[in-house]
């Protein structure tokens, strides 16, 4: 696997967020105002404006919203990746997650929209955080 760029921390409002992907757990928010499920992590509901958030930890199954391969990447972390997906994925919570698909053998045929997709963790080779990735069920 590639060594994926890694966050640069510390940073106040996703902290959170990374602490989770490195106890093994995919983190979303929720405002305790108005119920809104908020994602990407942020300081406010992106709904109501309150600054009253908790986060909670999804249970990371949910579906490919849409999809793209990237055939060539010029940066050098994945050069040696080949053909890779970028995907987004509705999860089951109510938010919606910008990843990649992993596990399939051909990303320009075996992913589909609509397909189910479950959480995991890519660990790096560098740096202190796995990155979220999803693998059809």
């Amino acid at each position: 696997m590639p060594n994926r760029p890694q966050p640069d921390l510390p940073e106040h409002d996703t902290a959170a967020f990374w602490e989770g992907v490195k106890a093994g757990e995919l983190r979303y928010q929720t405002c305790n105002d108005c119920k809104e499920v908020v994602f990407t992590p942020r300081a406010h509901c992106t709904a109501c404006g309150s600054g009253k958030l908790t986060t909670k930890a999804a249970k990371g199954t949910g579906t490919v919203y849409t999809y793209s391969v990237v055939r060539q990447s010029r940066h050098p972390n994945f050069a040696d990746l080949g053909a890779y997906s970028v995907a987004y994925v509705d999860l089951d919570e109510g938010f919606r997650m910008l990843s990649s698909i992993v596990g399939v053998n051909d990303p320009t045929t075996e992913i589909k929209i609509g397909m189910p997709v479950k959480v995991e963790f890519e660990k790096q080779d560098t740096g202190d955080y796995p990155i979220p990735v999803f693998r059809p069920v």
